[in-house]
């Protein structure tokens, strides 16, 4: 079978008739999509990184605390007022491709509102409870709330080019927006030496420079497709939200735990700590940055394949399993090289890192197994597994945090990565009937298919 797009297998090829033949050669066009897209969010932690070592060395801890804070309260912002809909919004379009038109108009528009009144409700929170945003200015707040309509918009776009199979002008939006950023870091803080104040600034204006771009193109792909008008479908709209409400809790809970503990040392540790604990966070995300890219599409791969979705997941996950053990490893090594990038006031960061690893290779696990169930209908398991966790989370960081400080925040994201994974894993087993061990450990059959790619790849070249 050849390379098909997401939409093609939904509406071509009926679930039931895929072969393993075929998911070897969907294994093989997902390796190619994970290379382009991993390749390019290298280039995108590049500029993240590059961003926040400017920060840190020219305005110091605090300077990159206060930013990170501003960045995290985004991502929440996002999150919470998303309802789901961005991966509702690829599924729907990967099932049936007649959805496209409607289901971006939908976008548009609830993009901007739902926008617009998260920004108005963050930039309220920001005058009423400033404690919250504790050595954050109320100006910062408000600058960063002024991206959140148009970084909306650009999330839903990016999955409608997930869901179409635009896997490579998805990957040029997203680096563009992290060389802005970079950009910005290098003019603004080392050339002009100006204040984080002007850096927010001009990192709002890329956003929303990027997101009229996005616009633009997204707009010409959905209007050259299949014939129907670019119109909003209430109907339609109902049953996104419908479907991504199970999809919310889920994300928005991994979310809380990827990030409100950044926002919980800010508050009872300080700007200082939370700039150090930001640099282990940073990096730990970065190395669940390969299974994020795999997870993501695998997605839609898995609506398309739902007879042979465990299979498929199942294989993909062993892979993935083995990769991240010699990431993490490598990780190991380099985490005492961080005080020598950032500087010697960043030198507990090794520590905090060092402590997430074994957390980080579960969590990455879980976030490519789980994908069996968000393709196949999302049951409520999921969804309350992951309140068991955040809830044991928040509890575990509210307790520890203010007296043991980031390196409690660091055991408190390795012990939540480790319970959402067990969740899950348990759960798949029960369902489909496999083995842990056939989903981590590489199989005979995989050896010989990974050498057999290889020589035909060796020989075509």
């Amino acid at each position: 079978m050849s390379d098909r797009t997401i939409a093609s297998l939904a509406q071509q090829q009926p679930a039931a008739t895929v072969s393993a033949a075929s998911d070897r050669d969907g294994l093989s066009s997902l390796a190619s999509g994970v290379a382009i897209t991993f390749a390019t969010r290298l280039f995108i932690l590049f500029g993240s990184l590059g961003s926040s070592i400017i920060v840190g060395r020219w305005l110091g801890p605090a300077g990159l605390g206060a930013l990170a804070v501003l960045n995290v309260t985004v991502a929440l912002a996002l999150q919470f007022g998303s309802a789901g809909l961005p991966s509702a919004t690829t599924y729907f379009i990967a099932k049936d491709r007649s959805n496209l038109k409607r289901a971006w108009a939908n976008a548009m528009i609830f993009g901007l509102t739902a926008g617009v009144v998260i920004a108005g409700a963050v930039v309220m929170l920001a005058r009423l409870k400033p404690d919250v945003f504790a050595g954050v200015s109320f100006q910062l707040v408000s600058i960063v709330a002024v991206s959140i309509p148009f970084q909306l918009v650009t999330l839903l776009a990016l999955n409608v080019l997930l869901a179409i199979d635009r896997i490579k002008p998805m990957n040029v939006f997203e680096s563009l927006s992290s060389l802005l950023v970079l950009i910005n870091a290098v003019v603004v803080v080392i050339v002009w030496h100006r204040s984080l104040e002007t850096l927010v600034s001009f990192n709002t204006a890329a956003a929303i420079i990027v997101t009229l771009i996005l616009v633009w193109f997204l707009g010409r792909q959905v209007r050259g497709t299949e014939a129907g008008s670019i119109r909003p479908d209430i109907a339609l709209l109902k049953q996104l939200l419908a479907y991504g409400l199970k999809f919310y809790i889920s994300i928005l809970a991994s979310v809380v735990i990827f990030r409100a503990d950044l926002l919980i040392v800010n508050h009872f540790r300080g700007a200082n700590e939370a700039g150090v604990y930001a640099v282990a966070s940073q990096f730990s995300f970065l190395l669940m940055l390969l299974p994020g890219v795999i997870a993501s599409l695998l997605f839609p791969r898995v609506v398309s394949r739902q007879h042979r979705a465990a299979d498929y997941t199942a294989e993909v996950t062993r892979h993935t399993s083995f990769v991240m053990i010699i990431i993490c490893i490598a990780a190991a090594a380099f985490s005492v090289m961080l005080p020598l990038v950032y500087g010697p006031r960043f030198a507990d960061a090794t520590v905090q890192l060092l402590v997430m690893l074994p957390g980080i290779y579960f969590i990455s696990i879980e976030s490519v197994l789980v994908q069996h169930f968000t393709g196949t209908g999302l049951p409520r398991a999921i969804p309350a597994f992951w309140v068991i966790t955040v809830i044991a989370n928040l509890v575990l960081n509210l307790a520890l945090v203010p007296a043991w400080g980031a390196r409690a925040a660091a055991v408190n994201s390795s012990v939540s990565y480790a319970l959402i994974f067990v969740l899950v894993t348990m759960y798949f087993c029960r369902k489909t009937g496999r083995r842990p061990f056939a989903l981590f450990l590489l199989q005979k059959s995989d050896v010989r298919d990974l050498f057999a790619r290889f020589r035909r790849r060796a020989f075509a070249g």
